[in-house]
């Protein structure tokens, strides 16, 4: 078995997409405490790369927990085009899959 057969493995895609929602939602934690100590904070770029390569769900979990990001129009748009392409690819992946 090669290496890229046991890449592709479920359990490792699971485990892949838990640890990057882990690491969004951290991030958006992070961000708003380093926000209100008025330090260096995460970039955005950073925070929407987090979400499109798996942490969506843990992208709007921390962004509603730590209130952090929500009336930021042109992140929210952005955030949620990312959630609606994954939607429409994991659909198509469904679809053909199957």
């Amino acid at each position: 078995m090669d290496l890229a057969a046991i890449a592709l493995e479920p359990a490792n895609i699971a485990i892949a997409i838990i640890a990057m929602n882990f690491a969004a939602f951290a991030a958006f934690g992070l961000d708003k405490a380093l926000a209100e100590q008025k330090l260096r904070r995460i970039s955005e770029a950073t925070l929407l790369q987090l979400a499109f390569f798996g942490g969506i769900a843990g992208a709007y979990a921390g962004r509603a927990l730590f209130r952090h990001k929500t009336r930021k129009q042109p992140f929210s748009n952005q955030l949620h085009g990312i959630a609606v392409l994954q939607l429409c690819v994991g659909t198509f992946l469904l679809i053909v899959l199957w």
